[in-house]
């Protein structure tokens, strides 16, 4: 490749693109609404904002959203730079809490929620400025042209007047969200709130480390509430040594989650995150410059498994390993380099091993002191034919004690245990673990799970009531399945029940 080619005496044309089909193409780079309001939030933090107040005014096709912040601001130059695509080169050196990259965040996002938006924006000691993009306006125009307009301008330039500085994002014509609805539609009405609502939670954990140093982040006029996944503070919990390696621009540091048995309820709800569930978020948390980009993901490395809930492990980067780690436009995705790999690994299965013994650890200490204990899985693996099939195991106390009580339905539930069993969607089940996807869910978890408390139980009391000590009958219970992923359900008190079980005789 010749590096030193005079390109004076090469012919040029130009190959400006079309500004309507770019826009459009903008438009599909495929943020939520959750992660195009963050994005656009990161250039309120970018600007040194304390407050950043998000509203919405329902009106059907006509809703309005806003974000309004208390940062520098920016003058008008500044301005229409800010709405120019590719304001900033990916390539140039960041400062050390630059939260953006590619010059593109205010306009992706934006766009890939409405057509037509605009900026209001105030620096110290000048007035606002307003500038609009209308892709409407684009089309027409056929050029990159901004126009000076906003509706309900008095409304939102009265909000920026209050302030010293800062900066209004308003979003005026929705069409991704509220096209076509009713403002009078009670079921669109629900439906944009419920939307509103898991934004709301996104933000509480995409921000949490921000809004617990200090940023104000308002929903509605009410300050959100940070969700913290590794549960600093909470008892029981097991942070593990911090481990630097790329020069010291990548940090990880695991944290084993407390045992059910050490949370109270409100404690153990505050853990399922704001995805309401344990599995959902065990894995690795990425960070870039304490703005969380990847909640809850094991990178490829591994499966999520209900054994691993209580294992989160956090990796902080700094914005000069983009590149290494893939950052994505829409900040939602990071893949560890290929060199790091094994290093990530190493230290993840040190923090999963720990977790499976906190997960396992009421269980564990009862199944050691009496080890000769046979287990009862509910499913036993079996080869027919050089096939492999599954089949609900007979020895189960729960299936031995509804055959030997069948009496003349015996055959019945045989041949019903069989159905079960031959018709099992192994290929189906294998794929979707495969896919990774949604992750597979823990025996009852999301259910009313009284049959297996109340079983649990009444199990108990029988084994206690033919003469087994309390920590016996608990070791046996806990050496059938499913009761072994639920030792918190044997948290009571082991003599009470036996003198309950006992004044019933």
């Amino acid at each position: 490749m010749n590096s030193n080619l005079d390109y004076s005496c090469v012919e040029t044309t130009s190959a400006e693109p079309d500004a309507s089909s770019m826009i459009e193409t903008f438009r599909a780079v495929g943020y939520s609404l959750e992660t195009a309001i963050s994005d656009i939030i990161d250039n309120s933090i970018a600007a040194n904002a304390k407050n950043i107040w998000i509203d919405y005014y329902w009106e059907g096709e006509n809703t309005v959203l806003s974000i309004l912040d208390d940062g520098k601001g920016m003058t008008d130059e500044d301005l229409i730079q800010a709405m120019r695509p590719g304001s900033k080169n990916p390539l140039d050196v960041r400062e050390k809490n630059d939260l953006g990259r590619f010059g593109l965040g205010l306009k992706t996002a934006s766009f890939s929620q409405t057509r037509k938006f605009s900026v209001i924006s105030k620096a110290i000691d000048s007035i606002p400025y307003l500038w609009s993009w209308d892709l409407d306006f684009v089309n027409k125009s056929k050029s990159w042209t901004l126009i000076r307009y906003c509706p309900q301008y008095e409304h939102f330039i009265e909000k920026i007047q209050h302030l010293a500085s800062g900066t209004c994002v308003i979003w005026w014509d929705l069409d991704r969200i509220t096209k076509d609805t009713k403002e009078d539609n009670e079921d669109s009405k629900k439906k944009f709130l419920e939307i509103m609502d898991n934004v709301k939670k996104h933000l509480s954990m995409v921000f949490h480390r921000f809004i617990d140093a200090g940023t104000n982040i308002y929903f509605q006029g009410r300050k959100i509430k940070s969700w913290d996944p590794f549960m600093i503070g909470f008892n029981g919990l097991q942070p593990k040594p911090e481990v630097k390696f790329q020069d010291g621009e990548v940090i990880i540091k695991g944290f084993v989650l407390p045992h059910r048995s050490k949370l109270s309820p409100e404690d153990y709800d505050y853990g399922k995150g704001p995805k309401e569930s344990w599995t959902a978020h065990q894995g690795f948390y990425v960070y870039r410059n304490r703005r969380l980009l990847v909640p809850g993901d094991w990178l490829g490395l591994f499966k999520k498994e209900v054994h691993y809930d209580l294992c989160r492990i956090r990796i902080d980067l700094t914005n000069n390993v983009d590149e290494d780690w893939q950052i994505d436009i829409k900040k939602s995705i990071a893949r560890p380099p290929l060199k790091y790999k094994e290093q990530i690994t190493v230290v993840a299965k040190e923090v999963r091993i720990q977790a499976l013994e906190v997960y396992r650890s009421k269980g564990k200490i009862l199944k050691r002191k009496l080890a000769d204990d046979e287990y009862f899985p509910f499913w036993e693996e079996r080869l027919r034919h050089g096939k492999r099939f599954y089949r609900i195991n007979r020895k189960h106390p729960l299936i031995d004690e509804l055959l030997s009580k069948s009496s003349d339905l015996t055959i019945n539930v045989e041949n019903i245990l069989q159905f079960i069993e031959e018709t099992i969607p192994v290929p189906l089940i294998t794929f979707q673990e495969n896919e990774k996807h949604i992750p597979h869910g823990q025996p009852f978890e999301g259910k009313n799970d009284e049959a297996v408390r109340s079983t649990m139980k009444a199990m108990y009391q029988n084994l206690r009531n033919s003469g087994k000590t309390d920590e016996r009958a608990k070791s046996i219970i806990l050496n059938i399945e499913p009761f072994d992923y639920y030792p918190q359900y044997l948290e009571f008190n082991g003599e009470n029940n036996a003198s309950e079980c006992n004044s019933d005789n």
